[in-house]
């Protein structure tokens, strides 16, 4: 996906926006990127910069960004992808747009915002020196090649692929290479970036902060100071540390036109007068007025296949996967394609970390949202369709664990020795789900109202606000506040229909001892 390189038309900002603007754009220019003249100077050394845009949902952080990087594409900054970069010019000034997870960079995309992870940024692709003068030509920085075994017509189907998707491994694929072919490997980032604009910097913990500082000169980092702090931090976020001078603030609300009414239901938790009881109050009444919120009794088990129930124990969590397997007539034995995973982590020993890297840079980190499609080619490897990606379909050495109530350790159907690792996708904890967004989302309320009744707080705030703001806000257009422990029979048996075909999954091969 590539943005237009002419000059944008900036909206209508609101004046909080617009002061945002002008400071970003303040700080561009003293790193040599004017964006009122469009002109360029080269990088210069020193000390980096650290800028946070911070706003409740609905404060414009999206749109501010999203504007941010047309105006630095009109402006000749080149963005980075992470997907192929050709040898730059020592001059080339770059831009790069992170999300956390798979899904937050995915609906990045969606809006027009050229966005990857950070994993996928911090390693790069080691391209073979032959496939990698045709991404040079893709580029538009080298020739047309000759490779033997590519036709005429098979280098044009990459062409017109890369200019409409912007993507050079998708481009590869589609003149009938696979990524065994092309890719050799991934390294750690040596050469430090430029500029880098971090969405959900929320969930950022400060190993990935001070590795994101190292590369970046000037980093911008757009957060949601309602949600909630990464685990193990405190309730603190990377950027609560910075200077007010640091921090730009937005406050009004920029809400659809027809007004949204998970958005007023995400505010009203902000109201210290609203306690549990007087919050589902508003949510009954925002359900009898609108379908855009529905009071439900009820969890959907065919919503649960593609869009987790949302929950805060995880006794809640396992009961919940438990009632949807069974619902689906899952065997306890093994998965069904079309059930839904969660990656746990890469298993994989210090000696094989060029494997892990490879899984990660591919989508496979942990918290990626994953559809189990059936058995890869080898024992213990599995055909997987990780949402999000680019590229989704791959095939990797999995470890599968199904948790079931009142048993301590999880019941494993089948596994490779070693590998990536999936815990059951059809619910996940509210703090997993943070970054991600969906249609159509289920929460389930009597553990929220379990959280009230504990009086806990995190960072000042009652830790059941922080935890309904999170979820009702993970919802894009349809919010389902479930009131009871009880599961609705599917209409329709598990499928994988409905997932995007791609080109061919890629074979990840395990480690030598796990391929034979």
């Amino acid at each position: 996906m590539e943005l237009s390189p002419t000059s944008p038309t900036l909206p209508s900002f609101s004046p909080d926006q617009a002061e945002a603007w002008d400071a970003l754009a303040e700080a561009l220019a003293g790193a040599g990127i004017d964006l009122v003249s469009e002109e360029l100077a080269p990088a210069q050394g020193g000390k980096g910069r650290v800028m946070a845009v911070l706003g409740k949902a609905g404060s414009g952080k999206t749109l501010l960004l999203a504007e941010l990087t047309r105006a630095l594409v009109a402006s000749g900054v080149q963005v980075v992808s992470g997907d192929y970069e050709s040898k730059r010019k020592k001059d080339t000034r770059t831009v790069a747009i992170l999300a956390p997870t798979n899904k937050a960079a995915f609906v990045l995309r969606t809006r027009g915002v050229p966005a990857t992870t950070i994993h996928r940024i911090l390693y790069t692709p080691v391209y073979d020196p032959e496939y990698e003068r045709l991404a040079e030509w893709l580029t538009g920085t080298g020739e047309r090649p000759r490779i033997e075994g590519l036709t005429d017509e098979a280098l044009d189907r990459a062409l017109m692929f890369y200019q409409e998707h912007g993507s050079i491994p998708g481009a590869l694929a589609a003149a009938g290479l696979r990524g065994s072919d092309f890719i050799q490997g991934w390294k750690r980032r040596e050469d430090p970036l430029d500029v880098g604009l971090i969405d959900e910097a929320s969930m950022l913990d400060e190993r990935q902060f001070d590795d994101l500082r190292e590369i970046f000169p000037l980093l911008v980092l757009f957060g949601d100071p309602a949600q909630l702090a990464p685990v193990g931090q405190s309730g603190e976020m990377v950027f609560d540390r910075l200077a007010a001078s640091q921090k730009l603030e937005l406050h009004r609300i920029h809400r659809q036109a027809d007004d949204s009414p998970i958005l007023d239901l995400a505010h009203a938790l902000s109201d210290p007068a609203v306690d549990f009881a007087a919050f589902e109050r508003l949510v009954r009444e925002a359900a009898a007025s609108d379908p855009r919120v529905v009071w439900a009794e009820r969890m959907d088990a065919d919503l649960m296949a593609r869009s987790p129930a949302l929950v805060w124990r995880n006794a809640t969590r396992v009961r919940l996967i438990t009632a949807f397997r069974a619902a689906h007539g899952a065997p306890g034995d093994l998965l069904l394609p079309g059930e839904p995973l969660v990656c746990d982590g890469i298993e994989l020993p210090l000696k094989h970390r060029k494997k892990r890297i490879d899984l990660e840079a591919r989508g496979l980190i942990k918290g990626a949202q994953v559809i189990y499609l059936g058995p890869g080619k080898k024992p213990g490897f599995s055909r997987l369709h990780v949402i999000g990606t680019p590229e989704p379909r791959l095939s990797a050495a999995s470890i599968v664990k199904i948790e079931t109530p009142d048993v301590e350790e999880p019941f494993i159907p089948f596994a490779a020795r070693m590998g990536a690792t999936f815990l059951h996708g059809a619910a996940v904890t509210i703090h997993k789900a943070q970054g991600s967004q969906w249609p159509e989302v289920q929460v389930f309320a009597p553990d929220l109202s379990a959280a009230a009744w504990s009086n806990r707080t995190e960072a000042g705030l009652p830790l059941w606000k922080r935890l309904a703001y999170v979820a009702i806000t993970r919802a894009q257009e349809r919010l389902f506040w479930v009131t009871r422990a009880a599961l609705a029979r599917p209409k329709a048996g598990l499928s994988v229909d409905d997932l995007a075909v791609e080109a061919a999954p890629l074979e990840l091969a395990a480690p030598e001892s796990e391929a034979e």
